[in-house]
């Protein structure tokens, strides 16, 4: 058959497919150059695209998930799965996406809350509720793993190098004092640190032959860590979660900032004295600390 023929037999014109897929000219231009939605046939002399109806369906349901501001990457792989009949891998590649929305928006919903404190001067009550302390820690040798990282992948990246680490302090005399992670420079949606995820080790020696064979993989390294008096307050593992932590940092910095004999003495640090995996959310797990002297 002619490609005349075929044309008008058919295929749709692209302002005529754009009115049964429900989606404008423009888009259809896009997700053709994007390769989501090609056209059936493009005229070589007008340039003029054409569809075939039964593009349709996949045309509105790209419309649909478009209207769940999905990435187009993601409804490539929803509307593959789907047009290959496998409607529970496309529904589960749906489920995950939304449940990444829902946790983004969880989110931003407590940290709106937490803004809307801050700004109308609700937060000083807040900061009141935490119970800030000084405790001395001594001097320890500790082996380390060093990243730049962003805020939303923070708490993968310490379970994992904390996991790493110490498994490693097995291999040097076993954990000697509570695991801590030390922030360089700020670390949050925006700025990249670095953290420095410290375990304490018995054994020195074993700890720098440890590094010396398995440093690069991970920019392990060992240092001493000297002898501090820590300014902290003990928060929950529900606390722990952004924006709530920020509060703990904020408080631990205003009951400083009061007192005329204290002054900041090094990078402010998280430090996880109980089983993460066996806490309850209401179960202390943290000390928010700055060094002072």
């Amino acid at each position: 058959m002619a490609v005349e023929d075929a044309v008008d037999e058919e295929l749709l014109t692209i302002g005529a497919f754009a009115a049964r897929s429900r989606l404008s000219a423009k888009a259809l231009r896009r997700y053709d150059r994007l390769g989501l939605l090609a056209p059936a046939h493009v005229d070589e002399v007008t340039g003029y695209r054409y569809y075939r109806a039964g593009q349709t369906e996949r045309a509105r349901l790209v419309a649909l998930l478009r209207q769940l501001d999905m990435p187009l990457a993601r409804i490539a792989e929803v509307v593959e799965a789907s047009e290959a009949a496998d409607g529970d891998t496309a529904a589960g590649l749906l489920a995950a996406y939304w449940a990444d929305v829902e946790a983004r928006v969880a989110g931003q919903r407590t940290l709106a809350a937490y803004l809307r404190g801050r700004l109308s001067g609700g937060s000083s009550q807040m900061y009141e509720t935490f119970t800030v302390e000084t405790v001395e820690v001594p001097a320890q040798v500790v082996i380390t793993e060093t990243r730049h990282t962003l805020a939303d992948e923070l708490p993968a990246w310490i379970g994992a190098s904390l996991g790493r680490l110490e498994a490693a302090a097995r291999e040097c005399g076993g954990v000697a004092g509570a695991p801590f992670v030390v922030y360089h420079a700020e670390v949050s949606a925006e700025s990249d640190g670095p953290a420095e995820a410290c375990v304490p080790v018995a054994d020195e020696a074993a700890a720098r032959a440890w590094a010396e064979r398995h440093g690069r993989a991970w920019e392990t390294a060992v240092r001493v860590e000297p002898a501090r008096t820590l300014a902290y307050t003990r928060i929950s593992k529900a606390q722990v979660a952004h924006p709530q932590i920020l509060a703990a940092f904020e408080a631990v910095e205003r009951w400083i900032a009061g007192r005329a004999d204290l002054a900041y003495d090094g990078p402010c640090r998280e430090v996880y004295f109980a089983d993460w995996d066996a806490a309850g959310p209401g179960d202390p797990v943290c000390d928010v600390a700055f060094p002072v002297r």
